[in-house]
């Protein structure tokens, strides 16, 4: 597969169009499909987290709910409120397709299914034939942290003649990525939370998704062939690192060509060849 990066414009028939909403939040356009990361269009606002620290969210999302559907099919990684807040939870109540963690799941409605670790479904393309989307890991913090704060699953969409996106959900564990990498083939495009977010009272200050520092290693060294496209870095108080950052490091490493890096609102397009 054969991958190029062009910012902010228009899609074309053959390729990868994603727009950042603000924080986690994504909208994938492929061969027709529209698929929404991890749904969060609250306004600033404060929460009480019963699974995880505090969470202040410092700007609403640069895209309203009714300025990115239709939506067919919602990938919700978990539950922690910069993940899925309140209006989040109300979008997957009337969403057509939601996968996300059983946790989740089990508050919803049928439209809304819990996926196991590596296991996969199926939708349909509009454009012909279908995509596999399969849960992959994801590890939200060092060990004795993601135990306590949560369940958290990644995905990996597949389809014949199409690139591989890999979206690593609240994942701070590069052996996590490795794994995926090893057990699902190349990815072609991964979707990276990234931010080093970090909390005192979760212990020593680890980050609990990956860091900027960590996102290039992915870069450099585990993922060498993908194009990185970086979310979750924006619209929240707990971030440590920030977009300007990302760039930058990737710039001085020569890899500026290989990262697509939005602010909310913006959109990038990846033009790809068709493997037929």
């Amino acid at each position: 597969m054969r991958l190029a990066l062009v910012r902010h414009v228009t899609q074309a028939e053959d390729s990868l169009k994603i727009s950042l909403v603000g924080g986690p939040t994504a909208v994938i356009e492929i061969a027709g499909l529209r698929i929404l990361t991890d749904p969060t269009f609250d306004p600033p606002s404060d929460y009480r987290n019963t699974k995880g620290p505090s969470l202040t969210k410092t700007h609403g999302p640069a895209l309203t709910q009714e300025q990115v559907v239709p939506i067919d099919v919602v990938l919700a990684s978990h539950e922690h409120y910069d993940n899925l807040d309140r209006a989040g939870r109300e979008f997957l109540k009337t969403a057509h397709r939601v996968y996300t963690t059983h946790e989740v799941a089990e508050q919803f409605d049928d439209n809304v299914v819990g996926l196991t670790e590596y296991q996969a479904v199926e939708a349909p393309l509009p454009s012909g034939g279908t995509m596999t989307i399969t849960a992959v890991p994801a590890q939200h913090g060092p060990d004795g942290v993601w135990q306590r704060i949560g369940p958290v699953i990644g995905f990996v969409l597949t389809a014949d003649g199409l690139p591989t996106i890999y979206v690593s959900g609240d994942n701070s564990s590069l052996e996590v990525i490795e794994e995926v990498e090893n057990k699902l083939g190349p990815v072609d495009v991964a979707v990276l939370f990234v931010g080093g977010p970090s909390f005192a009272d979760l212990g020593d200050g680890a980050y609990v998704t990956l860091s900027n520092e960590m996102a290039l290693e992915v870069a450099q060294r585990i993922l060498p062939d993908a194009i990185i496209v970086p979310v979750h870095q924006d619209s929240w108080a707990h971030f440590t690192q920030d977009a300007a950052g990302i760039r930058a490091l990737f710039d001085d490493e020569g890899l500026g060509s290989k990262i697509a890096v939005l602010q909310p609102g913006e959109a990038a397009e990846i033009p790809f060849t068709r493997v037929r």
